[in-house]
Formats: C-alpha cells, sequence, structure tokens
C-alpha cells in the first residue's frame, strides 16, 4: 500500500482536523493509487473572483438573477471573522473527492493531548457498500442512525459500535464473502485500537458488575428498557437519549426517558423530559446495583421485576377512566405549585384521570407521543346504535370510554405509570395514588338498616334515590338542563341522624358520597360560585350524592341591610336550578329558611329529639358494630335509653368506654359507661 501519511484534510469547517488517514483494500483497478499525485480543477470551480470585478448596474435590490459567493475571513484574536468577498488565497483544495470516495474507508483524526499516543480518531467515512449493508442488519433497531445513505459518517466516541460492540463482532465472524470480510476485519482494527479503553471498561462490567462514571454511556443503549425507581416506585422506562453534563451539584449522565401513560381520553407515551434520570458523578467504580437507573439486561433480578411491572401495568389499564375504590397506604396530595407531599391515606377515593386534569390543568401530565406497535392492540368493538358484542363485553366497552379499541399488551404493561390521579373524599383532595394500595370496597350492607327512621320515610328515601340514580334522564324542565337535580333537606337538632341518612343512602346504593360544609366554599361571592360550579361538575359525573352540612348561610332569608350575604343566597340558588345530581342539605335552624328554597327542595325531612326506643336501638347499634366484647345487658339497655343524650354524644361514649375496658383488659361492662357518665356530668352538653 503506498503511503498515504502526507493526504492533509482541509475541508471547510474541519480546520481542526490535521490529519486524514484513507484505507483501502483494492481499488477499481486493482491497483494501489498513490494519493500524492495532484488532480486537475473540478467543473464548476469559482473564478469569477480571478477576473475584474465590474460595476453592477443601478438596479432595485433583489433584480440580478445571479448568486453571490461570500468566504469567511480569518479570525481575530477573540475568534471573531467577516464575512469577505474574495476568494481566499491560503484556501486548499478539499480532501474529500471522487478519489478518496474510492477507499472502503476514511479515517479523519486530529491531534491527541493526553500523551498516550498522537492523534485520535475524529471520524469515519464509510464507503464499502457491503460494509454499509452488514452495518444496517447490526443497527437495525439504532435511534437516529440509517446506514443507506450515501455518506455514512459515525464520530467518536463511536456509540452505536460499542453499543453492539458483540454483534459487530459476531458479524465479522459469520460474514462470508471475502471481501465484505476483509473490509470488516479493517474496521475492526482501527475501532479497536481506538476504543481499547471502552471495551475493556466493558469486559470489567461484564466480569466484575463494575462500571467508572466517564464510562457510563456503555451501558445505556438508545432505546433500551432502564429501571429506576420514580416517586418512590420502580418503573421500567424506554431511554430516548444520554448525555453528560453539570450543575451546582457537579458533574452527572442525563438520561432522558419516556413511559405509558392514560392521558384521560387515551394512552400515550410522555416525552423523554417527563422521566428524565440523573446519575451524578462518582470516583473510581460503582456496582449497577447502586446506580440511580440500571438497564433492564443488566438488573441482577431481571425476571422478577418484569413480571412485578406487567402485574402492575395491567392493574394500572384497568383502574384508567372514572373508578369508585377504597384506599389504604401513601399517596401523593399536590399544592398547586407543583410540589407533590406524601401523605397516607384511608377511605374511598374516585379515580379520574380526566376531571384531574380538568381541575388540575398544571399538574397534568401529558401522553401525547403514540405508543409502538407492539405495545398495543386494536379490538373490534360494537359500534353506536349496533348490537354486535362479539369482540368485546359492553362492560369493557364503556371502562375504556374514548378509546375503547385498544389495549395495552404485556410489553406496553411493562412501561406503564405507578400512580392514578383522582380525589380522596376524605380528604376532599386531589391526590395521585399507587395503583399498589388501591382496593375494592367492602361495602356494608346493613348500613340502611342500622338508620333509626321510620320505615316509610326509608322507603321514601330511596325511591328518590334510585328513580335519580338510574333515570334521571327520563324528566327535564322546560328549559333543557334545568331542574333534573334532586334536593332532600334534612333539618333538626344535631345528632338525630341527619348526616347518617346521607351516608347511609350512598352506602346502600354504592355510589360515592361528597361531604363538605358551608365553610369548604369561602365567603367571596366569586369564589362561592366558582367552587360550587366545580364541585357540582364533578359530582354529577361521579353520579355521586353531594352532602352539604349545616348550610343555614345559604338558606336564610335575604335581607335589605346584609347585601354580601344577598349575594351568597342568590349563586346558591341560582347553580342549584342546574343540578342534575342528588343534594341533601343538612340544617340546625329551618324557622328562617328564604321562600326561594321552598320551592326548590323535593324532600323536606325534619328530626326531632330522638325518643326513648331510638337512644335504645343506637345504643345496640354501636354495640353490635364493635369489635371488642362487651357484656352489657337488655336492663343494662333500657336503663342507658332514658338517658338524655343524642346519637353523637352515645357514640362518643361508648368509644370511651370501650378504651377503659381495654386499660382494664376485661370486656365492657355497664361499670364501665357509668364512670364514663359521671364524668361527662361534669361537663355541659354538646
Amino acid at each position: 500500500m503506498p503511503d498515504i501519511s502526507q493526504i492533509k484534510n482541509t475541508e471547510p469547517g474541519l480546520a481542526t482536523l490535521l490529519n486524514t488517514k484513507l484505507f483501502v483494500s483494492e481499488n477499481l483497478n486493482g491497483e494501489e493509487k498513490d494519493e500524492s499525485e495532484s488532480e486537475e480543477s473540478t467543473p464548476g470551480e469559482d473564478t469569477a473572483n480571478t477576473t475584474p470585478q465590474l460595476p453592477l448596474p443601478d438596479v432595485p435590490a433583489g433584480s440580478i438573477s445571479d448568486i453571490k459567493d461570500l468566504f469567511q475571513g480569518p479570525e481575530d484574536q477573540y475568534g471573531r471573522a467577516q464575512w469577505l468577498d474574495k476568494y481566499p488565497e491560503d484556501a486548499e483544495e478539499a480532501a474529500e473527492t471522487e478519489e478518496t470516495a474510492k477507499y472502503a474507508f476514511i479515517a479523519r483524526k486530529t491531534k491527541c493531548f493526553t500523551g498516550r499516543k498522537k492523534f485520535d480518531v475524529h471520524s469515519i467515512i464509510v464507503n464499502s457498500p457491503s460494509v454499509k449493508r452488514v452495518l444496517g442488519d447490526i443497527f437495525q433497531d439504532y435511534p437516529n442512525l440509517s446506514c443507506s445513505i450515501d455518506r455514512l459518517v459515525f464520530d467518536a466516541p463511536f456509540e452505536p459500535f460499542m453499543h453492539h460492540w458483540t454483534d459487530f463482532l459476531e458479524a465479522i465472524e459469520s460474514e462470508d464473502n471475502p471481501k465484505t470480510k476483509e473490509h470488516l476485519e479493517l474496521l475492526h482494527k482501527i475501532l479497536e485500537e481506538e476504543l481499547k479503553d471502552e471495551i475493556q471498561a466493558l469486559d470489567d462490567f461484564i466480569a466484575y458488575r463494575v462500571i467508572s462514571f466517564d464510562k457510563l454511556w456503555i451501558l445505556f443503549l438508545p432505546g433500551c428498557t432502564v429501571i429506576s425507581p420514580q416517586r418512590g416506585a420502580p418503573h421500567a422506562l424506554k431511554l430516548s437519549s444520554g448525555e453528560y453534563s453539570s450543575d451546582g451539584s457537579g458533574p452527572f449522565y442525563f438520561l432522558r426517558m419516556s413511559s405509558i401513560g392514560w392521558s384521560g381520553t387515551s394512552f400515550g407515551r410522555s416525552g423523554p423530559a417527563n422521566c428524565s434520570v440523573r446519575i451524578y458523578g462518582f470516583k473510581g467504580t460503582r456496582g449497577v446495583e447502586d446506580l440511580t437507573a440500571c438497564p433492564l439486561s443488566y438488573y441482577p433480578d431481571k425476571d422478577l421485576i418484569t413480571e412485578t411491572l406487567v402485574q402492575r401495568g395491567a392493574r394500572y389499564e384497568k383502574l384508567c377512566g372514572y373508578h369508585f375504590k377504597t384506599y389504604e397506604g401513601l399517596a401523593l396530595a399536590l399544592d398547586g405549585k407543583g410540589n407533590q407531599t406524601p401523605m397516607n391515606v384511608s377511605g374511598r377515593v374516585i379515580l379520574d384521570t380526566e376531571s384531574f386534569n380538568r381541575h388540575n390543568p398544571s399538574e397534568a401530565e401529558h401522553y401525547g407521543r403514540r405508543l409502538e406497535a407492539d405495545e398495543f392492540e386494536r379490538l373490534e368493538v360494537p359500534r353506536r346504535n349496533s348490537k354486535k358484542t362479539d369482540e368485546i363485553s359492553r362492560e369493557d366497552f364503556a371502562l375504556r370510554q374514548e378509546t375503547p379499541n385498544v389495549i395495552l399488551t404485556a410489553k406496553g404493561h411493562l412501561f406503564c405509570q405507578s400512580l392514578q390521579p383522582g380525589c380522596s373524599l376524605k380528604h376532599k383532595k386531589w391526590m395521585l395514588f399507587f395503583v399498589d394500595f388501591v382496593k375494592e370496597i367492602v361495602w356494608n350492607e346493613n348500613a340502611f338498616d342500622k338508620l333509626v327512621l321510620p320505615e316509610n320515610t326509608k322507603d321514601l328515601l330511596l325511591s328518590f334515590v334510585e328513580s335519580q340514580v338510574e333515570n334521571k334522564d327520563t324528566f327535564d324542565d322546560v328549559i333543557q338542563g334545568k331542574g333534573k337535580g334532586i334536593i332532600m333537606l334534612l333539618s333538626g337538632p344535631p345528632g338525630v341522624g341527619k348526616t347518617l341518612t346521607a351516608e347511609s343512602v350512598a352506602e346502600t346504593m354504592r355510589i360515592p358520597l361528597y361531604m363538605m360544609g358551608a365553610g369548604d366554599l369561602g365567603i367571596d361571592p366569586d369564589e362561592v360560585e366558582e367552587t360550587l360550579q366545580n364541585i357540582l361538575q364533578m359530582v354529577t359525573k361521579w353520579n355521586a350524592i353531594l352532602l352539604l352540612d349545616e348550610c343555614d348561610v345559604f338558606l336564610e332569608a335575604r335581607t335589605t341591610s346584609d347585601l354580601e350575604r344577598n349575594k351568597l343566597v342568590s349563586i346558591f340558588l341560582r347553580t342549584l336550578e342546574y343540578y342534575e345530581g342528588i343534594l341533601f342539605l343538612t340544617t340546625n335552624r329551618v324557622s328562617n329558611m328564604d321562600p326561594a328554597f321552598q320551592s326548590r327542595i323535593h324532600v323536606s325531612m325534619e328530626y326531632s329529639n330522638l325518643t326513648a326506643e331510638s337512644r335504645r336501638q343506637i345504643w345496640h347499634n354501636f354495640l353490635s358494630l364493635s369489635r371488642e366484647k362487651h357484656e352489657v345487658t337488655d336492663a343494662d339497655l333500657d336503663y342507658l335509653s332514658r338517658l338524655d343524650l343524642n346519637g353523637r354524644q352515645i357514640k362518643n361514649v361508648l368509644k370511651t368506654s370501650f378504651l377503659l375496658s381495654m386499660r382494664k383488659k376485661a370486656p365492657l361492662k355497664r361499670d364501665h359507661i357509668d364512670i364514663v357518665l359521671a364524668i361527662e356530668g361534669r361537663r355541659p352538653d354538646n
């Protein structure tokens, strides 16, 4: 092979390249060519600047039908350069020509300043068609890389080769064509010399499962699956890209990744920035299990974590849409400023991504990117007004809502999020709930039977609620959408069962109960209207019962002296007119009700003070519901029923009495209750 070391790379834009080395296995004539031979000027070379410039005619701007070339001039001490209209005298011919393109590869080199070698390989240009074909098979799934283009360039540090180094070696070994194999071995020779440190780091990782910070990029193949903890739970994320960067805490390797989630209307993949991970710099080497992100292929318990995440993803998919569930565990509460605070939650919850996104637009996760073909399947579903249901049940059709023809595969489940957004009915807060802690509701089948009310009154209540839940669209006002709700007013002294009535009805109907007080709405008229409209919109969608407790401020008659309260009453009246759900109002004072409310209330129930028989039933109900043992007799109940206590006071007395009996490690007896009653007798009645 001739000496080609004297060829100098002077390609524009690569002024820092000091040496170009050309590799050749054989030229077209079967003979080697001396690259030092001079070449003729190529047709079309700019010679216009060697002739005298004639003055331009006096014409409007943009009128001359020609192209004017400008050339970058020399840089000053600050690295600045001007654009000149003269051809630079020191400009040299381009190093890459038709002759150099005959070589299988072109290796462009720069000076090495580490002292270990003279030059570093800046980039490699692949000209060999057969090598392009082989590399196309090796890198067919590598993102943003096509080996079929005419000018195929690989830049240092040659990530595709390191990420598929084993595949590259196997391709060389299995190649049958002698000429192609010769070209591949030639490419392997220069890459092996240039990447010897990286290859050694990969060998050490395979042998000892440790890696240094500067070689982290070797492990993270773009498009691979990465396991990383996200908001307290392990996640499988798809890697988009990785790069080294730094901040005030020091250098780090930045991973841009994505996951699969439910947007409220469809499944999609999140943007890479939503699931980013930073691996901060460390000295020496570190085990793969100690990293904040690890490729699934290197994860210690790969099969176990895959199975666990696929099962969790299947639960995530089932909880998309609207669901009424119970929850026990840690959840993430939102403060409106982008902060997520962990808190323990116990009780009924509503999972509803669409409503969450509408009321919390700044907190909404965006899943706008399309899923890959192997992450979902399409199902035939019954069309509207069609009776065809052979492929999917109507229950699944309703569950999947606006995207019923898409279900996730096991691979799609692997990348699913672990959190579903929703509302805690107990805390009246929007939160993010871990799907692992979501459970089915255990309903109290005897809740309505335990309610101390006349049977005909209970039948009337249930009939109203059932008709509204099942047939709310059968009756409408003259104005469409007006007056379609059911409003029930429960009035009476404290502790007689007003709130319990609404709770028992909701439990029996197995629908949510959203409880709130007048103080939750605020006092500013605009704030009250906005809050009330949002709440009524939510509970209507959820087919829930709304309980507005102690709402006297909204029910009292308007006066000419208190204009601000008049506004509140007017807003309340106008908003309820278009409410389509079930509303329970409770109050201790009903004598001064505004006349406008009387025409809007469908059922008004007044609770009187408890009778002895009612109190006895309440004592009995609370004792039977307790898990602790007791020795309270019927005679004791007869005595206790004569005490002038309301339902809430009876519950408090029994709760305190049970605590006392547990302290004494004995079943609850009448003596324990008498002790508590004696204490109660020394404080004012509530």
